[in-house]
């Protein structure tokens, strides 16, 4: 998590506004408003439901909290010029709703340009399905490996620019699910953008 929060907040190159859900996808996005902060490029940070946070991504809420930073329960965008999407990630399971379908619609009302971690919340990672609202991400990081719904089906029009970053996942625990990862992957540079790459 805290790789991907690194990786995440270098995509972010102006003056951003995080908005984390409650899972590792909001935890990712708060390591990153963590470094943005460091950097001094976070604009402001909101999560949804910041008290019901748990394990890592309770962990990144109170280092963020640590070195001074308020995580909002609703978003503001007043001051940012990009927003940051950590809503949701791959374990989407259904269409989003409720508070999380109104965070996405206020993300896409709010006229910034939006770079999301993984994949932009409210799309299917495996089918590319944005069954209900979806976030339309200018640049999306997706952490390890591709997923395959960044480019089938709704993926490449609500994701954007695809860059690949590297977290240090071992290639052996892909090897496990029966993925076969070239071991030069990585070996020159930590990240890549996924139109570069010949298939």
């Amino acid at each position: 998590m805290e790789a991907a929060g690194w990786q995440v907040a270098r995509h972010c190159r102006s003056r951003t506004y995080v908005v984390c859900g409650r899972g590792n996808n909001g935890g990712d996005g708060l390591a990153a408003a963590r470094h943005l902060h460091r950097w001094g490029r976070l604009a402001g940070v909101a999560c949804v439901a910041p008290d019901r946070l748990s394990g890592l991504a309770a962990e990144q809420a109170a280092a963020l909290r640590a070195v001074g930073v308020e995580i909002a329960s609703r978003p503001e965008f007043s001051g940012a010029q990009l927003v940051l999407d950590a809503l949701l990630g791959t374990g989407l399971s259904r269409p989003p709703e409720g508070l999380l379908a109104d965070w996405i619609e206020a993300v896409n009302g709010s006229g910034l340009r939006a770079v999301a971690v993984d994949v932009p919340s409210g799309l299917d990672a495996d089918t590319g399905a944005a069954a209900g609202p979806c976030v339309r991400a200018a640049l999306t990081v997706t952490l390890g490996l591709p997923k395959a719904g960044l480019l089938i089906g709704d993926g490449p029009e609500h994701a954007g620019e695809v860059w690949v970053a590297d977290i240090g996942v071992p290639f052996e625990a892909y090897a496990e699910l029966g993925i076969r990862v070239p071991p030069h992957l990585f070996a020159m540079h930590d990240r890549f953008q996924l139109s570069a790459i010949r298939l």
